[in-house]
């Protein structure tokens, strides 16, 4: 008997909570799946709350889940949508920027956590180059899908070095071309003299992840892979370099607010395209659900009005403050 007893004792003491986040793309997911996806995810998170808490302490979220379900914009262009439930807390945040499903009940999550659940968190380009020749790919970390090709124009020159000079400027508009499709790092794979002279000529210098310094046109994909691997070795830090880098650019181009008061000016405004915040130190709980001071309202007002969210360690932010903004440019 005081087995059955102790868990609920404990759970009564506990408040219950939902944060449901979830792809909702409404103009371009056919209405069933759409739904069934909803569907599921809202059946997963209230088998969790009542396994968790008294039906009587359960019911009053999964009420309130259940309305901010059934009043979900189906007009929306976003492609994700973050849900938070408690007994003080109804909110639903449309997202820019895809997400990969998660329900959590009774779990630590704020609004700053919503940069952990992008989709596509290891996706990454790679630009093979030569001089007359580019390939370009997409891959997941697991696999690589050719995207575009390119070959120089049959144009005679008598200066090699002009050729090249035009030849690689050109591959760097195409470079951005795909960059705004697909806004993912870059790893670069060439000769040392064509990957030193693209280094000078290209406008993209924060999505380079990588050089790789050999030839590879002419390379299976399982090789390039291969070549690729200790570059990849470690995500997180290379993830952290190019953000770093990002931030720097926009610096330097007036783009960057630092510090919680300029910051709180830009926020609500559509030209806020990112905002970068602390990283919890590892294994450290969250104090609320939802919004912990401040700053994650200002992270909501970012994410609303179109921007999306990043983590940084706290010493690397350290000269920004504790927030931070890049305003598109």
């Amino acid at each position: 008997m005081p087995s059955r007893i102790l868990p609920q004792a404990m759970a009564a003491v506990r408040k219950p909570s939902v944060a449901l986040v979830l792809p909702y793309n409404p103009k371009m997911t056919p209405r069933a799946e759409l739904e069934a996806r909803l569907k599921g995810a809202l059946a997963a998170a209230e088998k969790k709350l009542f396994k968790a808490h008294p039906a009587e302490t359960a019911m009053p979220v999964v009420r309130n889940l259940q309305q901010l379900v059934r009043g979900l914009n189906s007009s929306t262009h976003k492609v994700g949508v973050a849900l938070f439930v408690s007994e003080e807390v109804s909110k639903v945040i449309y997202l820019d920027y895809e997400v990969e499903e998660r329900v959590l009940v009774d779990e630590p999550f704020l609004v700053r956590d919503l940069a952990d659940c992008k989709a596509g968190s290891r996706d990454f380009l790679v630009l093979l180059l030569s001089a007359k020749e580019s390939r370009m790919y997409w891959s997941n970390g697991s696999r690589l899908k050719l995207i575009k090709t390119n070959g120089s124009q049959n144009v005679y020159v008598e200066d090699r070095e002009v050729m090249l000079n035009k030849f690689l400027h050109f591959m760097d508009q195409g470079l951005g071309a795909v960059l705004k499709v697909y806004p993912l790092p870059v790893f670069v794979v060439a000769i040392e003299r064509v990957a030193g002279h693209f280094a000078r000529v290209t406008h993209y210098p924060h999505h380079i992840a990588g050089v790789v310094q050999k030839e590879g046109i002419g390379v299976s994909e399982a090789e390039l892979m291969a070549l690729l691997a200790p570059q990849l070795a470690d995500w997180e830090a290379m993830r952290t370099r190019l953000l770093l880098q990002q931030m720097e650019k926009a610096a330097q181009a007036g783009k960057l607010v630092c510090g919680v008061h300029e910051v709180r000016k830009a926020a609500g405004c559509r030209n806020s395209r990112l905002i970068i915040v602390e990283r919890q130190a590892p294994g450290g709980d969250h104090p609320d659900f939802y919004a912990d001071g401040e700053i994650d309202g200002l992270i909501e007002k970012v994410l609303e009005n179109g921007g999306s969210v990043e983590k940084l360690d706290k010493e690397l932010l350290l000269p920004y403050g504790p927030v931070a903004v890049i305003k598109y440019y």
